[in-house]
């Protein structure tokens, strides 16, 4: 039975979208994974070092994933609900949890830290990076791309300026980073297939992943959101890309 749209909608909206989990789109979105695999990858680092700070944490979730964390470990996090759903998965792993409002500058000791990773990151702040690092130290981490998932962005906000479809750009983050006295040792990318098959799932979306459409409420959005939902039962899924790439960088 199809459900109608005011039933699909009423229901996104009021479900909880803190922390990083996404499995209330089991079903209802699907979206393809980069090849490199970040959390075995991220596993695999903290398990050789003495000290490592995960940012912009989220809840916890992909980090509590490692099998071994080194003997000091610490992430940071600025949402509030964020803070406390990664403080109850990471404390008893012996991970410490510092709020963090994601701004210059990093609450932490010049050279205090053999790995720097984080997964998604809404802002990159290398100058601190490269300050917390140990020398020798690397920041490994898989940022999302330029224009990704522009087809949903662009269909409630209309064509985006080049420059903003430039935004995120890896060979801009590589310069970033060059520029903060690291050296790029590696840098991957990939575009990669999302469908979503009702609009429960777009509006769960973009109440968690904020910064797509900034502000977004279904009451400011109801009637763009009730066209696509005509869409989605006329054409089948709504189909968007998202981009990732993976960066590892290494202090001299």
């Amino acid at each position: 039975m199809v459900r109608d749209f005011d039933e699909l909608v009423a229901e996104a909206d009021s479900v909880s979208v803190e922390g990083w989990d996404f499995s209330w789109l089991d079903g209802r979105a699907t979206e393809a994974r980069p090849s490199w695999g970040y959390q075995r990858l991220m596993g695999e680092r903290l398990a050789g070092v003495s000290a490592a700070l995960d940012i912009q944490t989220g809840g916890g979730e992909v980090l509590a994933g490692a099998p071994k964390l080194p003997p000091v470990m610490a992430a940071t996090e600025s949402w509030p609900p964020n803070v406390t759903k990664a403080t109850r998965l990471l404390h008893p792993l012996g991970a410490v949890v510092v709020a963090d409002a994601d701004e210059p500058p990093l609450p932490f000791a010049d050279d205090a830290f053999d790995l720097v990773t984080s997964r998604h990151p809404a802002t990159v702040w290398w100058a601190e990076i490269a300050r917390v690092l140990r020398p020798g130290g690397t920041y490994f981490a898989q940022h999302v791309g330029h224009e990704s998932v522009f087809e949903l962005v662009e269909y409630f906000l209309g064509p985006q300026p080049a420059e903003v479809r430039r935004g995120r750009h890896p060979d801009d983050e590589r310069a970033a980073a060059e520029a903060a006295g690291l050296d790029v040792t590696d840098l991957r990318f990939e575009r990669l297939r999302m469908e979503f098959f009702d609009i429960g799932a777009v509006v769960y979306f973009l109440r968690k992943v904020i910064w797509m459409v900034p502000g977004f409420t279904v009451g400011q959005y109801r009637d763009r959101l009730r066209e696509l939902h005509e869409k989605i039962l006329e054409e089948g899924p709504f189909v968007a890309h998202s981009t990732r790439f993976l960066i590892e960088a290494r202090k001299p």
